[in-house]
């Protein structure tokens, strides 16, 4: 497939400043597929002239290869479409990879930031993780046991009960939660062995409202040694709230705090 096998078709609208491109190829449509998207073939066509992309790397399986980097890049642009700067909230694993993304370059972006129970384990009051939890959980996803992919999570990163994780297995919501269960993987590629990587977020200087429910004694303990590692943090504890917070309970807490 080459250039000379391809037609380009530019239509523009400048009342509405629309610009639309198409490409027809003269070629298979699998062939098509496989130059964008695989790396032996991105490699050869991505750079402009006279330049080239030393690595390049595409998985595109489900529970594929996964980089945090793309979830900074994503945050990112999201930030620029808000306008340049925001605020931002995590919760849970996500207030971990709040951090990650904030300690790897977006901190300057972020005006303030909000953590609900960051899941590090950081004393012995639960089990830590298994030393191949996910490596667990790539098994049970070639093997396409995605309900005992979760329980896995549920029982040995959440900590839960088994016997309650069984009772779980028979809601409603189960089956959404089995068809997102492998990006579990991801979740695990960024948290690791959920210990907290004290240098790496006493970078952080974003002014930091860290927030627990005192509910779970071990996620409480985490929000704690994250405030105090933090520059520029605050703490609040909301009496009561389980790990899965209240939204009425949450909000006006984070409007106090953003505004404030």
């Amino acid at each position: 497939m080459t250039e000379n096998n391809a037609t380009h078709t530019i239509t523009t609208n400048g009342g509405e400043r629309e610009l639309v491109m198409e490409r027809l190829f003269d070629a298979p449509r699998k062939l098509v597929f496989q130059v964008f998207t695989e790396p032996e073939h991105v490699a050869r066509w991505w750079p402009p002239f006279g330049f080239t992309i030393p690595v390049c790397t595409i998985d595109l399986r489900p529970g594929g290869l996964y980089s945090v980097e793309r979830e900074v890049e994503d945050l990112d642009a999201l930030i620029t479409a808000a306008g340049g700067s925001a605020y931002v909230y995590g919760t849970s694993s996500t207030a971990i990879l709040a951090l990650e993304v904030a300690a790897r370059g977006l901190a300057g972006r972020i005006k303030k930031l909000a953590l609900w129970e960051p899941s590090y384990i950081v004393d012995d009051s639960r089990p830590p993780l298994p030393q191949d939890y996910q490596e667990q959980l790539k098994k049970l996803l070639r093997e396409s046991r995605r309900g005992d992919m979760l329980e896995l999570f549920f029982t040995k990163a959440v900590d839960m009960p088994v016997e309650f994780v069984a009772m779980m297995r028979q809601a409603p919501f189960w089956p959404a939660q089995e068809a997102v269960a492998h990006t579990l993987i991801d979740d695990a590629t960024f948290t690791r062995d959920l210990s907290l990587p004290k240098e790496r977020i006493a970078t952080v200087t974003v002014p930091t409202l860290v927030i627990d429910g005192g509910q779970t004694p071990w996620l409480s303990h985490a929000a704690q040694a994250v405030a105090e590692i933090l520059p520029h943090a605050q703490r609040r504890t909301i009496a009561g709230q389980p790990h899965n917070v209240d939204p009425e309970a949450l909000v006006p807490v984070l409007v106090e705090f953003f505004k404030g």
